[in-house]
C-alpha cells in the first residue's frame, strides 16, 4: 500500500458522478470491473497496465508535461487521473513515463514544426467545397430519414452492421459503408444520432435539423464536429488546430493515425478544408473559436428553389435543389430515384401510403402538391392518391375504455388476416366484442401492424385520426442520466465510502496485510494513553479486531483496531 494509493482515492470520492465517470471513460475502465471501494480504483488506475493504456491517450503537449514535470496541462492530467493535488505525477505514473520516454523519445518532445494556419482556398477550390456540402448535406439527411423509420443495428464494435450497411447502399441513401461511418460519427457528434439498445436512431434534434436550410445544416453539423474533437486537438480559444497538425497530436496512440486520417476527410466532405490542405473562407471563424461563416458559404451554394414539375408517369421534377423542407415533405410520399441538384421524384402506392401511415391525408396532399407544382396535379397522381386513401384506414387502432388497445376494422376478413399473421403474434391478440384487443401500447401495436403493411390509421378517444411518432413509442421511458455505464458502478463506490478517510485507510492497510500475511509494525493507544508498538505477523481481522503473532515474544495477539493508532510494514 501506497501514499499514492491513499491520496488518488481520497480525490477520487470527491469528484461527483459526471466526473468520475469522465475519468473511468478516459482510462477505459470497464463498467463490469470488480472495483469494491474507492482505494480497489485508485489501485487500479495507479497500475502499470492501466497507465501505459492512459499514456496512449494522452496529447502531446500533456507527455511533454508529463515528462520534464512543468505542471504545465494539469486540467488534462487530473482528469486522467495521473497527477495529485499538487500537479506532481503520482510515483508509479512517474515510472511508466520513463519507461515510455525509453522506447518513443520524440512522443516526449514538442512538434517538430509549429502548426500554422492553412492557406486560404482560391474561388475554383471554394466552389468545388461548397458543392461538396451540398452533396454531403443530403446525404445526412438521407440517413436521418431512414433511421427515423427504422434504426440502425450497431455492433459490439459500434459500428452499423452489415446487414443496415447494405439496406441504406441498395436504397441509395449512401454511396459507400466509409461515408455510413462518416456521416454517423458527424451525426453523433451533432446530437442528431442517439444510441439505444445497441442501435442507432434519429434524435428530436434531427426533425429540427432535417427542416431547416442548407447553411444551418451544415452549421450545426460543424459546430458538432468541432466539440467532439479530442481535447489534443482544441486551441484554448475554443478552436481547432489546423487539420495538417492532426496526425501528430497522439504520438503514443497506435490508432491514432488512421483516426486522424478519417476525421480529416470528414473536414474534406464538410468543406473546413480542401483535399490540398487549404481552407476555405467560412471555415476559418469556426477553427478560431468562433462561428461558422455560413454566409460566405451560402454565396457560393446554388438558389434553392420552391417548385417542381408533376408527370403524368407518376414522377416529380425539382430543376434544382429543392427548400430541404419542401423535400422532406414531398419525399414522405413519394421516393426520390435521383439527388442531385436537378433531383427526381416518383410517387408509388407504397409511398403514398407511407405518407399516410405517417399522418397525411388526401386531402393534406393534395393541397401541399397543388402548391408545389408547376404543372398542377397530373390524372394519374390525383387517382393514385384517391385510391390509396380509401384502402387506408381500413384497419383503425385506439385504446378503449378499459384501458386495452382494439384494432377495429369494417372489412372481417382483414381482421382474421391480422388474428392469424404470425407476426402479430407477440402482440398477443384476443377476439373480444367484433375487435381485436390486447394489453401491448397503442403505439407499439399501430407501428407493428404498419410494419407488416396493413392499412393502418391510429385515432384519439374522440375517433379522430391522429399521426404516431415511431421515436416516442420505441423510446418508452427514455434514457435516464443514471442509466449511462458507470452508474452502478459509482454507486457501488459511492455505498462502501466511508467520511473518515483515515479509520478508512487503516481498514485498507490492515486487510492488505492480511491478505499478505505481511509483518507489521502496529502502534497501539494504551487505556492509559500512552502508546506501545508490537511487530506482527497479520494472519486475520474480523469483529473488530486484528490477530497476528508477536514476532519479539512468539505468541498470538489480538489488537482491537479501534485502539490502533498506525500501521506500517517492517
Amino acid at each position: 500500500m501506497t501514499t499514492d494509493e491513499r491520496s488518488l482515492a481520497t480525490w477520487l470520492a470527491s469528484r461527483d458522478d459526471a466526473e468520475l465517470a469522465k475519468t473511468f471513460a478516459l482510462r477505459s475502465v470497464a463498467a463490469s470491473t470488480s472495483w469494491h471501494d474507492f482505494f480497489d480504483a485508485a489501485a487500479g488506475l495507479l497500475d502499470a497496465a492501466s497507465i501505459d493504456r492512459a499514456l496512449t491517450r494522452l496529447p502531446r503537449p500533456a507527455l511533454v508535461a508529463l515528462a520534464t514535470g512543468s505542471g504545465a496541462e494539469q486540467a488534462v492530467l487530473s482528469r486522467f487521473a495521473l497527477v495529485d493535488a499538487d500537479g506532481a505525477p503520482y510515483t508509479a505514473v512517474a515510472e511508466r513515463v520513463r519507461a515510455a520516454k525509453s522506447s518513443a523519445p520524440t512522443a516526449f518532445e514538442g512538434p517538430a514544426t509549429a502548426a500554422t494556419a492553412p492557406p486560404r482556398a482560391d474561388e475554383s477550390a471554394a466552389a468545388a467545397a461548397a458543392e461538396r456540402v451540398l452533396a454531403t448535406t443530403g446525404a445526412l439527411a438521407d440517413l436521418l430519414i431512414a433511421t427515423q423509420h427504422a434504426p440502425l443495428a450497431r455492433t459490439g464494435t459500434g459500428t452499423v452492421s452489415a446487414v443496415d450497411r447494405k439496406r441504406l447502399v441498395d436504397a441509395g441513401a449512401i454511396a459507400t459503408p466509409e461515408e455510413l461511418d462518416d456521416l454517423v460519427q458527424i451525426a453523433d457528434a451533432a446530437g442528431l444520432l442517439e444510441s439505444l439498445d445497441r442501435e442507432w436512431i434519429a434524435s428530436d434534434a434531427a426533425d429540427v435539423w432535417l427542416d431547416a436550410s442548407t447553411t444551418e445544416r451544415w452549421s450545426r453539423a460543424v459546430v458538432g464536429l468541432r466539440a467532439a474533437l479530442r481535447s489534443g486537438l482544441r486551441t484554448p480559444d475554443g478552436g481547432y488546430l489546423p487539420p495538417a497538425a492532426w496526425a501528430d497530436a497522439y504520438p503514443l496512440d497506435p490508432d491514432w493515425e488512421p483516426e486522424a486520417a478519417r476525421l480529416r476527410r470528414i473536414a474534406i466532405r464538410w468543406a473546413l478544408v480542401t483535399p490540398e490542405g487549404a481552407e476555405p473562407v467560412w471555415a476559418e471563424p469556426l477553427r478560431t473559436g468562433g462561428d461558422p461563416d455560413a454566409a460566405s458559404l451560402a454565396a457560393l451554394l446554388p438558389a434553392e428553389i420552391d417548385r417542381v414539375y408533376l408527370q403524368a408517369d407518376l414522377s416529380a421534377i425539382a430543376p434544382g435543389p429543392l427548400v430541404p423542407a419542401l423535400d422532406l415533405r414531398l419525399r414522405r410520399i413519394a421516393v426520390r430515384e435521383s439527388r442531385a441538384q436537378a433531383s427526381t421524384y416518383r410517387f408509388t402506392a407504397d409511398s403514398v401510403a407511407g405518407g399516410m401511415t405517417e399522418g397525411e391525408t388526401a386531402d393534406s396532399i393534395r393541397e401541399f402538391l397543388a402548391a408545389l407544382s408547376l404543372t398542377g396535379i397530373p390524372q394519374p397522381l390525383d387517382y393514385l392518391v384517391s385510391s390509396s386513401w380509401a384502402r387506408h384506414g381500413l384497419i383503425r387502432v385506439r385504446v378503449d375504455e378499459r384501458g386495452y388497445t382494439s384494432i377495429e376494422s369494417s372489412d372481417r376478413g382483414v381482421l382474421g388476416a391480422v388474428a392469424v399473421d404470425q407476426a402479430l403474434r407477440p402482440l398477443g391478440l384476443v377476439e373480444d366484442r367484433g375487435a381485436l384487443i390486447t394489453r401491448a401500447g397503442r403505439d407499439v401495436v399501430y407501428w407493428s401492424l404498419a410494419d407488416a403493411r396493413y392499412p393502418v390509421v391510429a385515432v384519439d378517444a374522440s375517433g379522430e385520426p391522429e399521426s404516431v411518432s415511431r421515436r416516442r413509442g420505441r423510446r418508452g421511458s427514455g434514457m435516464e442520466p443514471g442509466a449511462r455505464p458507470y452508474a452502478a458502478l459509482v454507486a457501488r463506490l459511492r455505498e462502501t465510502h466511508e467520511t473518515d478517510s483515515d479509520a478508512a485507510w487503516l481498514g485498507r492497510e490492515l486487510e492488505q496485510a492480511v491478505r499478505a500475511r505481511a509483518v507489521i509494525a502496529v502502534a497501539v493507544r494504551l487505556p492509559d494513553g500512552s502508546e506501545r508498538a508490537f511487530t506482527l505477523e497479520a494472519t486475520g481481522l474480523g469483529g473488530g479486531r486484528l490477530r497476528g503473532r508477536d514476532r519479539g515474544a512468539d505468541i498470538e495477539r489480538t489488537l482491537p483496531v479501534s485502539s490502533i493508532v498506525s500501521v506500517r510494514p517492517v
